[in-house]
Formats: structure tokens, sequence, C-alpha cells
């Protein structure tokens, strides 16, 4: 009986020594390792499923809106003629003239006469919008949708400086006729020198 009892504690003493228990330890953590990488492997495969179907979703989200943009570039751009409209606005009266670019061909002139019947009336905002009228058919017809506006008072050493009333109401009107314009310039002549004003030495006696 003693001899089989050192046997079984010598076994004991061989199952517990360190070098087994190293081992048993190595191996533990080698399947802990193998454990890890593949669960790393997994996210990552599933992680770059997801990074691809975004990719993929962005692709085709993208593409109609270039197709779009495609389109619009495809539309044909309008072409202008330009013309110069003059306009000579004073409290009696309102001429609109219009020219080619070059301003020695004339496409068509109105002025508030041709529009009303009434002397009265020529200046006012209502004629001056009858004859922007038929300013745009004229220009119309003949191709000009553009124009540069050159717009005159009266000026001079006795004249007003300011347009008449009629001067805002043509460029209005004519804009709503599709008549696109350009540069508005106010070209009323302004004296470097005066002359004697009219009035006499004491003014104009009222």
């Amino acid at each position: 009986m003693a001899s089989t009892k050192k046997k079984s504690e010598e076994k004991v003493e061989v199952s517990t020594s360190p070098i087994i228990e190293e081992k048993k330890a190595a191996k533990k953590s080698k399947t802990k390792k193998e454990v890890e990488e593949k669960v790393i492997d997994s996210t990552k495969t599933k992680k770059k499923t997801k990074a691809d179907e975004i990719k993929t979703d962005e692709v085709a989200a993208v593409a109609p809106v270039e197709e779009e943009v495609l389109a619009v570039k495809k539309e044909p751009v309008e072409k202008l003629n330009w013309g110069i409209l003059y306009i000579y606005s004073s409290y009696n009266n309102t001429h609109l003239h219009v020219t080619d670019i070059t301003g020695s061909e004339t496409i068509t002139k109105v002025t508030g006469g041709m529009v009303t019947k009434s002397d009265r009336l020529k200046a006012s905002p209502n004629v001056a919008m009858a004859a922007a009228k038929q300013v745009s058919e004229a220009c119309h017809n003949k191709g000009v949708n553009a124009l540069y506006v050159k717009l005159r008072a009266v000026g001079g050493h006795n004249g007003p400086m300011t347009p008449g009333p009629g001067s805002q109401a043509a460029i209005r009107m004519l804009t709503r006729y599709g008549i696109k314009l350009g540069r508005i310039e106010d070209v009323t002549p302004v004296p470097h020198d005066k002359c004697r004003p009219k009035g006499g030495k004491r003014g104009r006696r009222v």
C-alpha cells in the first residue's frame, strides 16, 4: 500500500510540473489568438461589404445627377442680337430711337406724339409704355432681342438735367416684352462753360 501511495504522489507531482503548465498555457493563448483573429477578419469583411454597399449607393445616386447636368449643358444658349436704344425724355415728350450696334442704321423710331393725339399726354408714363410696346414689336420683327440704352434729358445750360417721367416707364415696359437690356448710360449734355442764362439780370419774373 505504501508503494502505491508513493506512485500516486509522484504522478501528482509530475502532472503539476511547471513545464506542463507552460505548455498548456501556450496552447490556450494560441487558441485565444486564433479566435480573436477570426473575429477581426469577420468584422473586417463585414465593414468592407458595408463600405462597398455605401459606395455603390453613392454611385447610383450621383449617376442621374451627372446625366441631368449633361442634359442642362446640352440646351442651346439664346443668341443675343444687340442694338442701341436712344431715349430722349423731356417734360413735353418722349422719343425712343433704336439703331443697330454701329448706330448707322435706324431700326425703328417712336415718339409720344405718334401714340397720342393730345399734347398734354405726350410725356406721360402711359404714352411712353405704349411707345415702348411698338418699339419691342419692331425689334422682334427685325431680330433684335437685346439693347444698350443711352438715356438723355434736355440738359445744356438752360434745360433740366433730370429725364422726364416717361423714361423709366419705357425701360420697364421693354423688359416686360422680352427685350434684354445691357448697360444703361446717361448721355445728358453737360456744359463745360455756360452761356448767359435766360431770364435777365434779376431772374425770371413770376
